[in-house]
Order: structure tokens, then sequence, then C-alpha cells
């Protein structure tokens, strides 16, 4: 993309807030453009956690981060009306064990009611397990926050990602920043200038939503004045089996550190336990280990006792981009034309609609113009979910579509239309359909279904089995030998 087109904005990083401002920005006659390091949308920060909307009551209202959750969990709401991604209202039991996280968990209910937190409830011991009957005896009681609920994050940003580019929006993927350069500062009219490894970017504005990276972006603009600190959460997924063994999201009383060991169901069925908390120093290491798991499953027993590691399909672990200021670092900066959006800790998931929204405001007031479109359009196709229709619907969708008949995944029952959408709408790896579709997701974990998959993206990207990749370059499956070409089932060769 080296050419003399300067665009309005650039948003460098495409998780949550990259892909919610540019969905915001579509609203306006805008040239904008999303780069993305990774070979798809929200395969950073923003697909590794635990997958909830907080209920808003935990952060402080004297932070940025505290004042954009609740509105950032109606902002999620609404995009959930518009899109139809995976969200599930299952409020949230904050629990005590003793007498003195009694006393923290109500001083949290109470900050809650100052930030405007609804429907917020102080549980004796006996309702909290007569709600929740699988925790421990130990409990001394809980609050209940109606407000939190469990979603998909990775669909919902891809949708999201989808909607500004149906409005407009250019989403480049694998477009790694390599340098920035400042606009001269005697022309006002000078365009900053964002270098890739492939391509070279001309903007009058970038938004840094860089995520682990943000700092980095900032040092390549002259302005880095923080520093992320990369903190690790291993997360388990545990078997369908264990459906119902609670309800909601099951917190513990939180530390300084961390909102701890939470037990919390998911959109699509599972239990998920974790996170842990670890400052790790490698921006990639996203790996799990035995102590990470020990660690998770000794506190999350603590909640409810009969959660088991026998239990486990996958397991997985997620970085938060904390910065050395403890809140998000929002706003401009001494480089004309660069804004931040750095340090989106927990919860920034929750919050990105509503910073979206910061960012416009931020953008206008630097001088972007904000001319509103006569058409826009805030929704896009609700993708089929084979396996939640009913039979007689299955049924009728196989007659009119045999792809529909054809199971691709056994486990979660994804058909090869669903799949042959997911690539329609941008799936170009298998991370990205299972992503979109939840193929792979099940307790065989791929076994059955990744050949099925690499063929369907092989055939509608035109390449070669071996050229499929997992997440991008670098994570082939498989590959040629001379003397034993690979051959698809399809064609035969």
């Amino acid at each position: 993309m080296s050419d003399d087109r300067v665009r309005d904005v650039v948003i460098i990083g495409g998780g949550a807030v990259g892909a919610t401002l540019a969905r915001a920005l579509s609203r306006f006659h805008l040239d904008v453009a999303l780069l993305e390091g990774q070979a798809e949308v929200a395969f950073g920060v923003s697909k590794a956690n635990s997958g909830i909307v907080h209920s808003a009551m935990h952060a402080s209202p004297d932070t940025l981060k505290g004042r954009l959750e609740y509105p950032g969990n109606l902002g999620w709401r609404q995009l959930h009306d518009e899109l139809g991604f995976g969200l599930n209202d299952v409020g949230e039991v904050l629990v005590a064990l003793d007498d003195e996280q009694l006393v923290k968990i109500e001083q949290i209910r109470q900050q809650g009611i100052r930030k405007g937190i609804p429907g917020t409830q102080a549980w004796t011991a006996e309702r909290t397990l007569d709600a929740q009957p699988n925790l421990t005896r130990d409990v001394k009681g809980a609050v209940w926050a109606p407000t939190a609920c469990v979603f998909n994050p990775y669909e919902a940003v891809m949708l999201v990602a989808d909607v500004a580019r149906r409005n407009g929006v250019t989403i480049a993927e694998e477009q790694r920043v390599v340098g920035i350069d400042p606009p001269d500062v005697e022309d006002p009219d000078a365009p900053l200038t964002v270098r890739t490894e492939t391509d070279v970017w001309r903007c009058r504005f970038v938004v840094n939503a860089a995520g682990l990276f943000a700092d980095d972006i900032a040092e390549f603009a002259g302005v880095r004045d923080f520093k992320i600190l990369p903190r690790k959460g291993e997360e388990y997924l545990l078997d369908k089996r264990l459906a119902g063994i609670v309800t909601s999201i099951i917190f513990p009383c939180p530390t300084p550190v961390s909102k701890g060991t939470l037990v919390n169901p998911t959109v699509d069925g599972t239990i998920m336990v974790g996170p842990t908390a670890q400052p790790v120093d490698d921006k990639f290491d996203t790996s799990t280990t035995e102590e990470g798991a020990e660690q998770v499953f000794t506190n999350a027993r603590k909640l409810v006792p009969a959660i088991s590691e026998r239990d486990i399909i996958a397991e997985f672990a997620g970085l938060r981009p904390v910065s050395d200021t403890e809140d998000f670092i929002v706003g401009p900066t001494e480089r004309r034309g660069f804004i931040n959006a750095a340090g989106i800790q927990s919860p920034g998931l929750t919050g990105a609609p509503a910073l979206a929204d910061l960012l416009v405001d931020i953008l206008a007031d630097e001088g972007l113009e904000l001319e509103e479109k006569d058409q826009w359009d805030p929704t896009a196709p609700h993708p089929v979910k084979f396996s939640q229709l009913t039979t007689e619907d299955q049924q009728e969708l196989a007659r009119r579509d045999p792809r529909y008949a054809h199971l691709i995944c056994r486990c979660e029952i994804i058909t090869e239309a669903e799949v042959r959408d997911a690539m329609d709408r941008g799936a170009q790896t298998l991370d990205g359909l299972k992503f979109r579709t939840r193929v792979g997701m099940g307790r065989c974990q791929g076994g059955f279904c990744t050949w099925g998959c690499m063929e369907l993206l092989a055939e509608h990207q035109g390449i070669t089995i071996p050229e499929v990749t997992k997440r991008g370059t670098g994570t082939w499956i498989v590959c040629d030998r001379d003397d034993h070409p690979v051959k698809t089932a399809r064609t035969g060769g």
C-alpha cells in the first residue's frame, strides 16, 4: 500500500479497542485503515481471556478504566443486539469465605452503587447456596450483580470489524509496524507515515491500540513515556458434561493484583476456570504450566469443590497489557496526530465500546472533522448456528442446501455451510475458522475436523494444503515431502 494517499486515521491494532474504534469511525465520511500485525483480527489479547463483560462494580470510579466499565457493558449489549454474537446474561456472584471478606465484598457493592450499577444485592450464605448449590459450604455470603454476562470476545470482535469493513474501513492484516516517521513540524498539513514490514501508510492521525506492543509503537513515534508489563493468565476449559455446575460467574474476593480465580459458564456450554496473574517479561509467552494448573484448580476448588483437572479439554494462556500506571493511557501526545489507547488491561475488554466513543471525541478535539454518512449500517448478517436450531429447522436447511447436511465438526455440530460462510466473512486460517464457528473447540480438539477444514481453506484460497496455517505465517500444519506430495481427499491431488 505504498502510495501518496493520505488517510484520515490509521488504527494500529485489531483487537477489541481497534475494532470498536474502526466501527465507530465508519459512521463518518473518513478514510480509515485498521492495521493488524497478525493473520486476522482478534488474534492477540482479545482472544485469550475469561470472556466476561464485567458487572462494573470492581474498578474504582477514580480511574479511567472504572469510568468506562459500565458504559462499555451497555455498549456490548447494544452490539450483541445488532450483530448476534454469543452473549448470555448470567450475572456475577462475588463470594466471601470469611468475615473479613464479607466486609470487602460489601465495599465493592457500595462502590458499584456509587457508579450507578443497578440491581446489586447482598446475599446471606443460605441465599447464595440456594442460587448456586455446588458452591463450598464454607461460604459466608455473597454479592449478586445481575449486570455481568459472558460472551465470545473473538467472535464479537470479528463481527464488529466486519461492520467496519462493510462500511468502508480498510482492514489490513499481517501488517507488523516497524517504524513511524513524524510529520514535518514546519508544515501543519504534513502527514504521519506508518511503516510496516511490507507497506507504507500515510495519515493525519494514528491511534495506538497495539495492546502488548503499545509501548513499542509509542517508541517508534518518539513519545514513549510508559511501559507495558505483561501479566500472564492461564485458563482451563472443562468438558460440557459439567454444564450447570455453576450458572453464574463465580468470583472470589479479589486481591490487589487480580480479581482472582473464577469459575464461570461460557456461552457455548463449557465451564472455564482461571486465570492466574503471573508477571512475565516475554510478550510472546503464552505457555501453560503445571504450576499454573495447580494454582488454578486449588483456588477453584475453594469455591466449587467438585471441580477437577480430569475434565480439562483445553488450556490456554493470555497476556494482559498492564501499564506501569495501572490505568488506561488514553489521549493525545507530544507528537502531533499520535494518540495513545494503551495499557488496556482488565476491564479493558468490557470498556472497549465506551473507549471507542471517547477516542472519537479525542480525535474531533484534535481537529478531525466528523461528517456523518447518510447511509450507515451498524448490522451484519447473523451467522447460522446449526447446532442451536430445532431438528425441523436443521432438516429444512439441509434440504435447501446440502452443505448443511455435511458435518465438518461432530463435537460441536458445525457444518460445511457454516465453515464456508466463515471463510466468506474473512477467515483465512484454522484459528480464524475456530473463533468464528467453534469448529475444533469440542472434546476431540480438532482431531476429527482439522483435515476437512484444511481442505476447505485450501480450496477457498486457491492454495495447497501445506500452505494452510493455524494462525498465519510460521504456523503451518503439514509440509510436502518431495517423495510424497500431500494429496486431498476432495481432489485427489
